[in-house]
């Protein structure tokens, strides 16, 4: 009798162990298992918020039907996992059941970063990272007149937008000087702090979160500020960024830092053991790219490689430039490559910003051999495939701004655009030189 294979066992159904899950299948026929307990199918989580604003159901952030997993004899399970026995190449689930594997891939993601502050624990106050999250905000919403969303990333201004669109008042506190200048320059910084103000949100900037006060039945009725500045609400957004999810693993054996940590093909210390997606942690990672990285194309390129790997085709996870896309609002951002929020002894920008609309262009480069760095765009649609050979191919600035127009996503609107960008660069270099 023919004994049937152990499974590849993935735990974690986000945009990494999915991606595995299906890629490994259009090239093998072992035994797939997902185990994840936040939900039974895939979903984009990117799409939570539009669900919140009532433009998509719930049902359209599953990409697939229920009956794709079935179809493609990838088996879903929906439980937490609790621990991990790498000598009997076993994982334990909360209810005590064990699932041997013939490969382990740790794809759990990150979890949101909390504050130990008083009040943190009211019921008001919570992240937008999970399903439920979605869910509890959604029961809350009809008591909630005003909020305050504690920090200036990514997705705190898609909080701030969502509890906007219900007609709620929004508080936005950031402990920056202007929104998000880690990454963006100045100008951009500005600008968006500007757009998220004119949608009558009100931007907090240099102020941390003191304290969240509370009535006699434990709910959020204010905050207080570390400038003694007091906010009433009835809803508090923490988005102060996340961190990976590997509490479980901490007494396997797995080496690990932030992380999880992996080697170039997204191997752990343990045998047939892997890790992709927010809870792995590169122990060298390539030029340009962070030893962790709680981005869905990260997480997507991982699964991929990952994929080559288990079925027979070992590869080197190999992401390339940096690439990244956003929304602030109705303004569009997307970033190539590295570009610095200030300028260095290294590294030099050239910017343009529209004389009216909410759009830029910034690009960097190499002062000493002018190389390409990178580009920002706000409001300006991109190609990503240009910019990455140009990239790769390290491109001089000048010979990027020359094939500027090549790059354009959406013809009617950003070659106009670029044509312009264009000749304010020539311009500008032709006046530079002639100094």
């Amino acid at each position: 009798m023919k004994k049937t294979p152990q499974p590849i066992l993935i735990i974690g159904n986000g945009i990494a162990g999915i991606t595995l899950a299906i890629q490994l299948r259009k090239r093998s026929n072992l035994p797939i298992i997902v185990v994840s307990d936040e939900h039974p199918y895939f979903f984009s989580r990117t799409a939570l918020m539009y669900v919140y604003m009532g433009h998509m159901k719930w049902e359209h952030l599953q990409p697939y039907e229920a009956s794709f997993w079935d179809d493609n004899k990838i088996t879903l399970i929906h439980e937490r996992i609790t621990g991990l026995n790498s000598s009997k190449k076993e994982v334990i689930l909360a209810t005590d059941q064990r699932l041997s594997y013939r490969s382990l891939v740790l794809a759990t993601g990150s979890k949101p970063n909390r504050l130990d502050l008083p009040g943190i624990n009211a019921l008001g106050v919570q992240g937008l990272y999970h399903k439920k999250d979605l869910e509890q905000l959604e029961r809350l919403t009809p008591s909630i007149q005003s909020a305050v969303v504690v920090g200036g990333g990514l997705i705190g201004v898609e909080l701030a937008e969502m509890l906007h669109s219900r007609g709620i008042e929004v508080h936005f506190l950031i402990r920056e000087n202007a929104f998000w200048n880690t990454i963006l320059p100045k100008e951009e910084a500005q600008m968006i702090g500007a757009h998220i103000e004119a949608h009558g949100v009100k931007l907090y900037c240099n102020t941390e979160l003191k304290a969240i006060e509370t009535d006699a039945e434990n709910r959020v009725r204010g905050v207080i500020t570390h400038k003694e500045e007091q906010l009433p609400c009835q809803f508090v957004g923490l988005t102060i960024g996340v961190h990976p999810n590997i509490d479980c693993f901490r007494n396997s054996g797995l080496e690990t830092d932030r992380g999880i940590l992996v080697d170039e093909q997204l191997t752990t210390n343990l045998p047939d053991v892997y890790a992709i997606g927010d809870c792995a942690q590169l122990r060298n990672p390539p030029k340009g790219r962070k030893a962790t990285e709680a981005v869905w194309y990260s997480g997507r390129m991982m699964g991929e490689t990952l994929a080559e790997t288990l079925s027979g085709n070992p590869q080197t996870y190999t992401p390339g430039p940096w690439f990244n896309s956003a929304k602030f609002f109705d303004i569009e951002y997307q970033t190539y490559g590295l570009v610095g929020p200030q300028e260095t002894a290294i590294e030099a920008h050239w910017y343009w910003q529209h004389p009216k609309q909410n759009c830029s262009f910034r690009v960097a480069y190499n002062k000493a051999n002018r190389q390409f760095l990178g580009v920002h765009s706000l409001g300006i649609r991109l190609r990503h495939k240009i910019f990455h050979q140009w990239l790769l191919n390290e491109k001089s600035i000048d010979q990027v701004m020359e094939a500027l127009t090549q790059a354009h996503f959406d013809a009617e609107f950003s070659t106009i655009h670029l044509k312009t960008i264009q000749a304010a660069y020539f311009k500008n270099r032709l006046q530079t030189t002639q100094k």
